[in-house]
């Protein structure tokens, strides 16, 4: 286990030493990844640092609001409206893989824009071991690893948290003081939503998404999951008032784990379940059904893309 005290210290030397005199973006998610990197970063580099939020369209509801607030004592903290173009960019595309690709490269092209801005050669990001585990087989790739373009305009990438896994990414966290609505926070995939919609990415789908997680994170939040979630997974046939409908069907996931390389799935109790369907058919004309999923990792993996 990392010794959070030693590691701050090695790693706020390691990050000034790659940067030296030049500046620097931070690609900040809210996640605790990106976030105890960026408070890494701004120990080592101070205002050599930029911040950067993209608002994908893909995020959790009510997101880029709570970063604003949780990171306004960064006076560089820069959000960036992206929803449309990363939606444009995504139209049409089914494939998994191809997604992750698409969403980050465009991460990257957002990122070079604040940097010529800003004139900064270097870009940090809060990569940790399970993402370059998963990324370097073939399990899927990771929008900041496997899912980097080749061609990248920065001098160089810094990951101070590279050979962390998230448990011990949450103690460092907590030694830099972090707020614990960061470091104690579940996962949330760098792609976003996206990666729990199957198939194309779509307004209506995002829409269906955002609020199914919301759901879900609220109805859960006694539980303690590692992670919880809701994914649009296709359209089956229902009743809705004295209408059939065709609408979507919503997989609610929640698992157990200690790093995130493998998962169990959490048992919940009946009333649980059925109030998080009753909000999540409730709360959208278009939702049919909404299902558990029961399944570990492996087989599975914890998202569905």
């Amino acid at each position: 286990m990392v010794n959070p005290a030693e590691f701050i210290e090695e790693k706020i030397e390691e990050i000034a030493d790659a940067v030296g005199e030049q500046n620097a973006v931070i690609g900040l998610s809210g996640g605790v990844d990106s976030s105890t990197a960026a408070a890494l970063a701004y120990e080592a580099i101070g205002d050599q640092l930029t911040a950067v939020y993209v608002d994908t369209g893909l995020m959790r509801k009510g997101e880029t609001d709570e970063i604003r607030e949780t990171f306004d004592y960064m006076d560089s903290l820069h959000i960036v409206e992206a929803n449309d173009r990363f939606l444009e960019e995504l139209a049409g595309e089914t494939d998994p893989e191809e997604k992750r690709h698409i969403i980050g490269e465009q991460f990257i092209r957002e990122f070079e824009t604040v940097a010529r801005e800003v004139d900064a050669d270097y870009l940090v990001q809060g990569t940790i071991y399970p993402d370059r585990i998963e990324s370097e087989g073939t399990i899927k790739s990771h929008h900041n690893v496997g899912g980097l373009p080749e061609r990248i305009d920065f001098d160089g990438i810094v990951e101070p948290m590279r050979d962390l896994y998230k448990d011990e990414v949450r103690e460092v966290a907590r030694a830099l003081d972090l707020e614990e609505i960061i470091s104690e926070r579940m996962p949330f995939p760098g792609p976003g939503l996206a990666v729990r919609i199957i198939g194309e990415v779509t307004e209506e789908k995002l829409e269906v998404a955002r609020e199914a997680n919301h759901v879900v994170e609220e109805e859960l939040e006694e539980y303690e999951p590692w992670q919880a979630l809701a994914a649009v997974i296709g359209k089956a046939t229902g009743v809705k008032g004295d209408n059939r409908v065709h609408g979507w069907v919503v997989a609610v996931r929640s698992v157990e784990s200690r790093d995130g390389m493998t998962a169990r799935a959490q048992e919940l109790d009946w009333d649980t379940l059925q109030r998080m369907q009753s909000r999540i058919t409730g709360a959208h004309e278009n939702v049919a059904r909404v299902v558990y999923d029961v399944t570990h990792k492996p087989p599975a993996t914890i998202e569905y893309e």
